[in-house]
């Protein structure tokens, strides 16, 4: 949890994967959601909480969402359902993980006596979920990496209108895939490293990623599972949400399908179709949180398709860095296509879907949730997914994050949450920096602790 990012490059993976048997399933059908939280996580946790210390942490945290079903699910015609996320106080499904990520940062460090400089990268969603997650945190420095000019108006002011001095929003000059870069070069350089003692809480986190797995085995277990299997179609940018879901699969949860959603920006649509991923340039789109090319969980899926050989991974992943391409062998791509599938849906079609499910169900839904909307509804079509397995497509992000894109398809703005109202006016603040390593790392130095750190 505190390290994030291995010290060799790589992202950290659990060694065997806990499994629920069909009777431990069916018990989790009559638990709240903490409850069902506390038991998904804890073969995870070891003893670095006590039973009593997680439970209480799981229960705070979800006491905090608006919605007393947590994640709770909308029927969108027979055999569709939408998986609200957006309950949490920045109204994205970073939320799930990053509000109980907070707290479990400031228990060990506060026990160990430590501090961390966290240093996040952000297409849209998980810089505000962090920095709600750390604001006025003791132990914690935050610093959120952010492409400037690409990102909503509504995720930027989320990220820069909050006025806590240990955290800092950053608009690199750039791509989303940049500040990915800048994150893993700040990572690689072990003498800033250690002397800022840095953590992340990207999903290359393994613990932002664990309780991401919970609110699959919610709605599957609400709509029958381990009795009837279940399908699940999921939005997709750097694929850490998809992976949840694949670890859920692999402890047990009935998932007969994993539907990848993109956007224009299709590098994993091609990589499940073909079996090739290849880099081309990222192309800004009504959906910003999935401007990505180079998603960077994907490499814990290709750790398995590689029989978890950590040498070839890291061979392929140097490759790909150097060409901008790999291509895996066809019975890998077959082992992949059992579960994945992929599906690429333009803005034209994301503006459709938004205007077509208001008019149709009376729910309006953002971008990225028509993207999972519309790959769910092509599946079903093409009869991929037969019709007694339901498929859950998931929100997830309010539609008032992206305004603009949902009143182009429907006619009216969605209001911002109460806790949210005053979004618009609140003074921002933010530093515009050029994607450049030293300029970075400079900024942070200065910065960590009222700049204790830049000697």
């Amino acid at each position: 949890m505190l390290t994030g990012l291995a010290r060799d490059g790589g992202l950290y993976v659990p060694e065997t994967w806990p499994h629920f048997s069909d009777h431990e399933i069916r018990a989790m059908r009559s638990m709240s959601y903490p409850e069902l939280a506390t038991v998904i996580m804890r073969p995870f946790i070891g003893d670095t909480f006590t039973e009593h210390e997680f439970r209480e942490m799981v229960e705070e945290t979800y006491a905090g969402f608006d919605h007393p079903a947590v994640a709770p699910l909308r029927q969108l015609d027979g055999g569709l359902w939408l998986m609200e996320l957006f309950h949490g106080p920045t109204i994205a499904f970073k939320d799930y993980a990053m509000q109980l990520l907070g707290r479990m940062f400031d228990k060990v460090l506060t026990r160990r006596g430590e501090r961390v400089t966290i240093v996040g990268a952000t297409s849209g969603d998980t810089g505000s979920a962090a920095i709600e997650a750390c604001r006025d945190r003791a132990a914690i420095d935050c610093f959120i990496l952010f492409p400037n000019d690409r990102v909503s108006e509504v995720q930027r002011r989320q990220m820069t209108t909050v006025q806590a001095d240990n955290v800092h929003s950053i608009a690199l000059e750039g791509t989303f895939d940049d500040c990915q870069d800048m994150l893993k070069a700040l990572f690689n350089d072990m003498e800033f490293r250690d002397r800022h003692n840095l953590s992340a809480v990207n999903s290359i986190n393994w613990a932002r990623l664990m309780p991401q797995i919970v609110y699959y085995f919610w709605a599957a277990t609400a709509l029958g599972a381990p009795d009837r299997p279940v399908a699940f179609a999921v939005p997709s940018g750097n694929f850490g949400n998809v992976f949840s879901a694949y670890a859920a699969k692999n402890m047990g949860l009935p998932i007969e399908r994993l539907m990848v959603g993109s956007n224009r920006n299709d590098i994993l649509t091609r990589f499940f179709t073909g079996g090739t991923m290849q880099v081309t340039g990222v192309e800004p789109s009504l959906s910003p949180s999935m401007d990505i090319q180079v998603s960077s969980n994907f490499e814990r899926l290709l750790f398995d398709l590689y029989d978890r050989d950590g040498p070839a991974v890291a061979d392929v992943l140097t490759k790909f860095r150097e060409t901008g391409s790999f291509t895996v062998s066809q019975g890998m791509l077959e082992r992949a296509q059992e579960l994945f599938e992929g599906h690429a849906t333009d803005d034209t079609e994301t503006t459709r879907v938004i205007a077509e499910t208001w008019k149709r169900t009376a729910e309006i839904i953002d971008p990225h949730t028509a993207v999972g909307v519309d790959h769910a509804m092509a599946a079903r079509a093409a009869g991929r997914i037969a019709a007694p397995v339901p498929i859950i497509s998931l929100a997830c992000a309010h539609p008032a994050k992206f305004p603009d894109a949902v009143e182009a398809a429907i006619g009216s703005r969605p209001p911002l949450p109460k806790h949210m109202a005053d979004l618009l006016e609140r003074p921002e603040r933010m530093t515009v920096l050029a994607n450049d390593k030293a300029a970075v790392s400079g900024f942070i130095a200065e910065h960590v602790a009222g700049g204790k750190g830049a000697a």
